[in-house]
């Protein structure tokens, strides 16, 4: 009899790098019912682990549901519950090594 140990699976989400883009993609496209959606132009950003640190860093900022970072236009798309000061959005994009170079006007 021979006795057979399971071991724990590594999680293979992928990479920041992977060719489906950004890492913090939740595949919904919904969004909440009474939240705004601002686009931001941000300049630095070149692949998918570039928007996957601008992404990562807005979504920390209160209010956030979603971000959508893209490198091929410079775009983020961030869903939240009431609008960004542009400062705090400014001092994440910062933080993330990029520049934020502001709001895109409808």
């Amino acid at each position: 009899m021979s006795a057979q140990t399971e071991l724990p699976q590594a999680e293979t989400s992928g990479s920041c790098c992977s060719p489906s883009g950004s890492c913090h993609s939740d595949g919904a496209d919904a969004t909440p019912q009474g939240a705004v959606t601002t686009v931001y132009e941000v300049t630095g950003m070149t692949c998918g682990h570039c928007e996957g640190a601008v992404s990562s860093e807005i979504s920390e900022l209160a209010g956030v549901s979603s971000v959508k970072a893209v490198a091929a236009t410079g775009q983020v798309t961030v869903v939240s519950e009431a609008p960004l000061d542009e400062a705090e959005v400014r001092a994440a994009v910062d933080e993330a090594g990029y520049e934020l170079t502001g709001a895109v006007k409808a």
